[in-house]
């Protein structure tokens, strides 16, 4: 029987864990079963147990993470202040963020979902969206980012709902309207001026 670093394991978690993301985000939690999951990673089913207790398990982790990614990947990489709002705002209900589910927002590819999921899944969500949030609310309110949290999250909610919308919708210029409609509130809402 091989056996493996503790590195070659947590590596190998990593790669499951980060294509399980884009997975989820692209057929649902509901339409991902554990054999398609591990499949994407180049796995066996056997492997899957080495790793995860449950595919809520797996889940929780993959949510957590692509939460972390677009923390890291977008929060935390946009300007200081309003300007790096606009910024975030801007890409985020963008058509190119609209087209892409399986590398955007799990936001808007998952919130349904979550809300039916088990306790640790949604604490998993709530733990990630809560630091998308602060990096929002630290550029609202630079003086005082609790103060702004709530209004960070009805930000999110409403982009996430926007780019849900958007997505459902088969025809593309009432999409694209939408997405517009969607920027030109929320850039209202953090006080910046709409142009295009």
């Amino acid at each position: 029987m091989v056996r493996y670093t503790k590195e070659h394991k947590q590596e190998t978690r990593q790669r499951i864990v980060a294509t399980a993301g884009r997975r989820l985000k692209r057929d649902g939690i509901d339409g991902s079963g554990v054999a398609t999951l591990m499949k994407d990673a180049g796995l066996t089913n056997g492997a899957f147990y080495a790793h995860f207790e449950s595919k809520d398990d797996l889940v929780a982790a993959a949510i957590a993470d692509q939460l972390h990614a677009q923390h890291a990947n977008l929060v935390a990489h946009a300007e200081p202040g309003p300007a790096g709002l606009e910024q975030i705002v801007r890409w985020y209900l963008s058509p190119q963020q609209r087209d892409d589910t399986a590398d955007g927002c799990p936001n808007a590819a998952l919130l349904d979902e979550i809300g039916r999921t088990a306790d640790a899944t949604r604490q998993a969500y709530t733990d990630g969206v809560l630091v998308v949030i602060d990096g929002l609310a630290a550029r609202m309110a630079p003086e005082d980012p609790p103060s702004a949290r709530v209004k960070a999250l009805s930000l999110l909610g409403m982009m996430a709902g926007t780019l849900q919308l958007s997505r459902a919708l088969t025809d593309r210029q009432l999409s694209d309207d939408l997405l517009e409609q969607g920027l030109r509130n929320a850039l209202t809402l953090i006080g910046a001026e709409a142009r295009p």
